[in-house]
């Protein structure tokens, strides 16, 4: 039969309230892991040596300049880069060689330099305080060298405070070496480039060239361009001149006389002047003709005088403007003439005079650049000689290193050892919990067994269930027992399946207790019930009634003894017992005969329910031998002990020999730490605790005075 694809769920997913079961299931083996685990963090602790620190707090001063014209010097900024640096410089060989040195440790500690190196680098760290230059450096040394922890401290901070001012001398005189070579090359260099200038000048007469007016190709480019401006200003005037000319021509006399005094000339304002005063006489001389005077008249005469002497003036001045534009018409051409010539030659000759200004102004930027880094050459050197007349300070201590006393050690810690053990114990208990758990494939839950088995489970019984019939018969026990009785009532196919056989895959899974307890409750609910203890290996069943077992089911199989001589009523009314009898040497021979096959179908007819005890399954091949002569089979597997391939197993070997499962009993449960079947046995919540105990006592005395007698079946 193919399993339920809605159970195929991985194990491994696992519901938060699953985690909480496991870590309950498994409490013990987390407590042993974490209790082991800090023991062991307790004696590490213990036998640890213990080391005492002394703590030095400096600060770093950086040193040098950042000289990027000799590209070198040490850099004034105090990056993290900068204190890593340092860090590795304080834990070298040389610095610790060099502090060993100072307070002569491998003298006093009778040993090697190379070996106080070692006692240094293993106890030494340095690290920087947070948002500070300031720097910690911490030495540990074991409690027989604790006199020497503090001069050690203090040698190593010294020893590093010497190597920082021997790199220091030895750059600066590096560099005052270098700065003196390059000086005197830049010296050179700006001589050369000096003389070189002061010779091309006079060779082409450029003698100056400012940078900020735009450099050699515009000073050319401005020269053209004054050129045109002169050359199209003279045009311009040309044509107006050439306009003015033109203007006059055709013109009568009193209209150019008009006309020219108009124009916006220097001899215009003049013949202005004489045009407005021979206008003036004209309207005189109309005025007074116009008084009634003739023409003969002396004031008529006098007037025409005038205007006669003023018109000949306007003539004699227009014929001179005439001939002055002429004139200036004849000049503005060949002034035109000229500057086409010049402007043409300066075309010409612009190339090679941008050549000598862009030459010019290259030769002056080299001379300027070349003082300019003389100049800097030059504040370096002064800077490095001022730092040479300074003192050398590369660190400075804020904290100097104490003597620790005897109790102060800091090493080991045994708080933060017992805290780390503690929460590495818990850690490590419920990984090996979780472990265990993933990899146990016992029966772990109803659905475990439905999974795989396809099979209902018939009842739940509680861890530690005692034989019911020596307890109270309100023992809340007997409720897992009466489940199961009704369970089976109400899973077998018919009421003729009476003859029910207990099998487990394994040895003390608790079918014998299991077979006794449901007799007894199947007895109390008046069915009369046998059992027959047909386990022929290690029978069982005779020792909870304290029942003599020498004559029983082997007597009957091998004999002709009659039925009533081997079946006993037990003290429990309805309750019936057949003992296993003398152990046979084939077992499995006895089982699997007529007789034995005779005897289920004598006492199905007698009793209500048979139930049959049966050696395990997987053990030998009887409990087969009994599944196959019966009518149904009930398996009873213990929690979390019988692995799931094997449950499996033992349903097939039931079913090999043509028996038929009813169900399982799921046995031996702790409730207590599963509880996920606190639901299915929530009968306990209504029995009280010490409830019924004087009716427990006496059905234990009654049961232990009463004793098995033979019964009459009939």
């Amino acid at each position: 039969m193919q399993p339920n694809n809605s159970l195929n769920t991985s194990d491994a997913t696992l519901h938060a309230v699953d985690y909480l079961q496991i870590l309950k299931n498994r409490y013990g083996i987390i407590l042993l892991t974490f209790i082991l685990v800090v023991l062991t963090a307790a004696v590490i602790t213990y036998v640890m040596p213990k080391k005492y620190e002394a703590i030095a707090v400096v600060k770093i001063n950086p040193l040098g300049t950042n000289n990027q014209v000799l590209g070198s010097g040490s850099s004034a900024l105090m990056t993290r880069q900068f204190f890593g640096t340092e860090f590795k410089k304080i834990e070298s060989d040389e610095n610790l060689k060099r502090a060993a040195e100072l307070v002569q440790l491998p003298q006093k500690m009778q040993i090697s330099t190379d070996e106080a190196i070692l006692v240094l680098k293993g106890g030494l760290s340095a690290r920087q305080e947070r948002g500070t230059d300031l720097i910690e450096i911490s030495l540990r040394m074991v409690k027989d060298n604790r006199q020497y922890v503090k001069p050690a401290t203090e040698a190593i901070a010294l020893a590093y405070s010497e190597m920082r001012i021997n790199q220091e001398t030895k750059r600066r005189d590096k560099t005052r070496v270098e700065l003196a070579k390059k000086i005197q090359k830049y010296e050179d260099i700006v001589e050369d480039y000096r003389t070189r200038l002061l010779e091309f000048s006079a060779k082409t007469g450029i003698y100056s060239l400012d940078r900020s007016s735009g450099g050699a190709t515009d000073v050319v480019r401005r020269d053209l361009q004054q050129e045109n401006m002169l050359y199209d200003e003279a045009v311009k005037a040309r044509d107006e001149l050439e306009r003015q000319v033109k203007d006059l021509v055709g013109l009568d006399d009193e209209t150019l006389i008009s006309h020219v005094s108009g124009l916006n000339r220097p001899e215009s304002a003049v013949l202005a002047l004489t045009f407005q005063q021979y206008q003036d006489a004209k309207r005189e001389r109309a005025g007074v003709i116009a008084q009634g005077l003739g023409e003969n008249h002396p004031q008529v005469k006098h007037h025409d005088s005038q205007i006669s002497i003023l018109r000949e003036t306007l003539d004699a001045k227009v014929r001179r403007v005439r001939d002055l534009l002429k004139v200036l018409l004849e000049q503005a051409g060949a002034k035109i003439a000229r500057l086409q010539i010049s402007k043409d030659a300066s075309q010409s000759d612009a190339k090679n005079t941008a050549e000598d200004y862009t030459r010019f102004q290259s030769y002056q930027d080299e001379y300027k650049d070349s003082v300019n880094n003389l100049n800097t050459l030059r504040t370096s050197n002064v800077i490095e000689e001022l730092q040479e007349n300074m003192s050398i300070e590369p660190i400075e201590f804020y904290s100097y290193p104490q003597e620790p006393e005897v109790a102060d050690y800091v090493s080991p810690n045994w708080i933060l050892n017992m805290a780390l053990g503690s929460v590495a114990g818990m850690i490590f208990g419920i990984g090996i919990a979780f472990s265990l758990e993933l990899m146990d494939t016992s029966v772990k839950s109803l659905e475990d067994v439905e999974r795989y088995l396809q099979v209902p489970v018939l009842a739940v019984v509680p861890r530690d269930v005692g034989v019911l019939y020596k307890m109270s018969t309100a023992s809340p026990d007997a409720e897992a027992y009466r489940i199961l009785r009704t369970n089976i009532e109400f899973n077998r196919p018919s009421q003729d399946d009476n003859a029910i056989t207990v099998v487990s895959g394994g040895a003390g899974e608790g079918k014998s207790t299991t077979l006794v307890n449901l007799a007894y409750i199947c007895a109390q609910g008046g069915y009369s019930t046998l059992m027959i203890d047909a386990d022929l290996r290690r029978p069982r069943l005779h020792t909870f009634f304290d029942i003599n077992n020498s004559v029983g089911l082997t007597n009957y199989l091998t004999t002709t003894l009659p039925l009533e001589d081997v079946v006993l009523q037990t003290s429990i009314e309805n309750l019936y017992f057949m003992p296993s009898g003398i152990l046979p040497a084939d077992a499995s021979g006895i089982l699997n005969s007529r007789r034995m096959s005779e005897l289920i179908q004598e006492v199905k007819s007698r009793f209500d329910l048979v139930l049959v005890d049966s050696p395990p399954i997987l053990g030998v091949s009887d409990a087969s031998v009994i599944s196959s002569e019966v009518d149904l089979t009930m398996i009873v597997v213990q929690h979390r002990k019988l692995p799931r391939n094997m449950l499996v197993r033992v349903k097939q070997a039931v079913e090999n020999v043509g028996g038929t499962v009813l169900g399982v009993v799921l046995n031996n449960v702790d409730l207590r730490s599963d509880s996920q079947y606190q639901y299915y046995t929530s009968y306990y919540t209504y029995y009280a605790p010490g409830q019924n105990k004087s009716a427990a006592a006496e059905a234990t005395a009654k049961s232990s005075s009463d004793s098995p007698k033979t019964n009459d079946l009939y």
